[in-house]
């Protein structure tokens, strides 16, 4: 993660009253099914217990983006490992 960006306020953290840091993030959304990755929002990190939070623009932002069908569409794709769970193994 990148450190500082615009120099934004972002306040303090709603869960542990922390300064929050001004960070690069990856961003993950499930949409039907399907994971999609936006790199490079800006948003206030804590460095305490890593609450995120971005502003309403990049929000916005984000919103219209993933409603842009073609834009998913041409985007680069990557792959994971995929692990499912043994609950024998794990004994659960």
């Amino acid at each position: 993660m990148k450190t500082k960006v615009t120099g934004y306020d972002y306040g303090e953290c709603e869960i542990c009253d922390t300064p929050l840091q001004e960070k690069y993030i990856k961003q993950d959304f499930w949409i039907h099914g399907e994971l999609i990755v936006v790199e490079g929002v800006p948003a206030g990190v804590c460095p305490r217990c890593g609450e995120k939070i971005v502003k309403a623009t990049a929000g916005q932002w984000i919103i219209k983006t993933l409603e842009n069908s073609e834009r998913i569409a041409k985007a680069p794709r990557i792959s994971v490992p995929t692990i499912i769970f043994d609950a024998e193994e794990a004994k659960v």
